[in-house]
């Protein structure tokens, strides 16, 4: 399995599995269904991701980066997309490895919360950052 989609199975299982992210929102979704929202107003999407190598002589490893969208349509002033953005950091935190390749740091580096232009839905954005050894 290939780094990038090792870790994107960890970071899905990550945020599912973690009951006070699923509280506020309707799902965790890579292809995003018609209508997302759900009863919650509220819903995390896999966004753009980038690779770049960072081997040395004997060990194959890259940099791999993910954003998630995070959605909200709640007519709170984008609260809650805030809290949506901070329980997915929380959720992004502690122990993690993967199965096939060795998961040397995890991190969020970056997050962001706006106004879409529609004026009704609020925008996160939560940039992960990994670094990660390649099996052989």
């Amino acid at each position: 399995m290939s780094p990038e989609e090792e870790l994107q199975r960890l970071l899905y299982s990550s945020l599912t599995g973690f009951s006070p992210l699923m509280a506020l929102i309707s799902g965790v979704y890579d292809r995003v269904p018609e209508k997302p929202f759900g009863s919650k107003e509220a819903y995390i999407s896999f966004g753009p991701s980038d690779a770049s190598d960072d081997s040395s002589d004997c060990i194959l490893s890259g940099e791999y980066n993910f954003q998630l969208d995070c959605w909200s349509r709640k007519s709170d002033l984008d609260v809650s997309c805030r809290r949506i953005v901070g329980a997915a950091r929380k959720a992004l935190r502690g122990t993690h490895s993967l199965a096939q390749n060795a998961l040397v740091s995890l991190s969020v580096p970056f997050t962001q919360v706006f106004r879409d232009p529609d004026g009704l839905t609020s925008h996160g954005v939560v940039r992960v950052r990994a670094i990660i050894e390649e099996a052989e």
